[in-house]
């Protein structure tokens, strides 16, 4: 590695004693390339445009793991610590789209994917925050703002005010809309929101969690027959939410340790939960069915599934093997959205949705019971039964046990509270047969 590559930026880092001396030449080689990609392409911001250049490294030049991580302290130390401090030290033009210029709906919708897709978020949650882009921008023209408005807070704040006030949505409605807004605007448009809080807020009022009875719970089960069933005894059983359930993958199943674990959860966090005894022996005929196919599709040339990227490539023969393979797979293949492969993907969720609302009507329940009631009757019983919430809190994934506590409501309700004072009367007012 030559001395002279970046020297200033290499004595910098053999002054600051950041990195250790023998490496500090591959740290400028890194930069270099770098600065090079850098005048190759245009990005709205530095941190996109860092990620974009890790991601080049490697799908284009295979770059290692351990190169990427180097590559990307390098690029983070010169931007971050050497270039920041150095007046004379200027970084090419990050961002060729001045915040002047228009931004039309199509340009922000292709800028928001490559912005969530170098992030990871979700393809649901990229689908979400594009939707509400396109209705943004439809406003807008609906208000005379033009086809290619440039956006400013005020647009923002005036469309979630009239999301409460003309169209009258939920609060968690409302929220949704802003977090997308504000992606769009930080991640997109590199535009700062401010006086949010004279935003006209959607009322939210204070609402507690339908939850089935034990008597109720036992009806919907053995209403349920078949697949149905195993859909309702193990999200019940499990407490796991739909997206979860239809995710879960052979080899997340332990039959012997009787545990569930549950990977990349709601806030993309792993947990474990109890694989109850009673679903045990319906969800191994269930599996021995979807190896069948498995191997089937093997034999036609087909058996992947989608994994995640940083593990399809340190392990490129696992997208076959049984223990990645989905627990409920679907009945046909499909275009992956994301790799544009054939795929046999999970289940919709809508087919669990299906299932249990079909049970419901079937068991004859009248309250507005749906698959996350199953989560909620999960979280009241085991309270009933004497379990510590703070273990029902680590069986349910949730972050803070304020949000666990709303289930201790539900109990009460549920169990012996006070009795009404007519009941405690010593003879109540008869009822006139007349």
């Amino acid at each position: 590695m030559a001395a002279d590559v970046l020297p200033e930026f290499q004595e910098f880092l053999k002054h600051k004693k950041i990195v250790p001396d023998k490496q500090i030449p591959f740290y400028a080689q890194w930069v270099s390339r770098f600065l090079a990609f850098l005048n190759r392409n245009s990005f709205t911001k530095l941190d996109i445009a860092i990620e974009q250049f890790i991601i080049w490294l490697r799908d284009s030049q295979h770059a290692q793991d351990w190169q990427l991580r180097q590559a990307g302290n390098a690029v983070r130390l010169y931007a971050g610590s050497f270039a920041a401090g150095n007046d004379a030290i200027v970084l090419p033009a990050v961002s060729r789209v001045e915040r002047e210029d228009a931004c039309d709906c199509q340009e922000a919708e292709k800028r928001i994917r490559e912005a969530m897709r170098l992030r990871h978020y979700s393809y649901s949650t990229e689908k979400t925050y594009i939707d509400w882009c396109r209705r943004f921008y439809a406003w807008l023209a609906q208000t005379g703002s033009g086809a290619n408005p440039v956006v400013q807070s005020a647009h923002v704040r005036d469309y979630l005010s009239h999301l409460a006030i003309r169209r009258k949505v939920a609060s968690s409605t409302q929220n949704q809309a802003f977090n997308a807004l504000l992606f769009l605007c930080r991640e997109v448009l590199g535009l700062e929101l401010a006086d949010m809080h004279k935003t006209v807020r959607a009322k939210r009022g204070e609402r507690l969690p339908v939850v089935l009875s034990v008597e109720e719970t036992r009806r919907l089960i053995e209403a349920a027959t078949g697949k149905d069933r195993l859909y309702v005894q193990l999200i019940y059983g499990t407490g796991m939410r739909l997206k979860e359930a239809v995710r879960l993958r052979v080899q997340d199943i332990d039959f012997d340790g009787g545990m569930v674990f549950v990977r990349g959860g709601k806030g993309d966090k792993d947990r474990s939960t109890m694989l109850p005894e009673a679903v045990k022996l319906l969800l191994g005929a269930h599996l021995e069915e979807v190896k069948k196919l498995h191997e089937k599709d093997c034999a036609a040339g087909y058996g992947s599934v989608l994994l995640p990227d940083s593990l399809k490539r340190k392990y490129p023969n696992a997208p076959k093997q049984w223990g990645w393979q989905w627990v409920f797979p679907s009945g046909n293949f499909s275009v992956d959205p994301l790799s544009g492969k054939t795929l046999r993907h999970h289940i919709d969720p809508s087919s669990v949705q299906k299932a249990v609302a079909k049970a419901v009507r079937k068991a004859g329940i009248v309250k507005h019971a749906s698959v996350h009631t199953l989560r909620h009757s999960f979280a009241t019983h085991l309270l009933m039964n004497g379990v510590n919430i703070r273990e029902v809190q680590d069986l349910l994934g949730h972050k803070h046990v304020e949000t666990t506590m709303i289930y201790t409501h539900v109990m009460r309700d549920m169990t012996k509270g006070p009795k009404s004072p007519l009941d405690l009367l010593d003879a109540a007012v008869p009822v006139s047969s007349e």
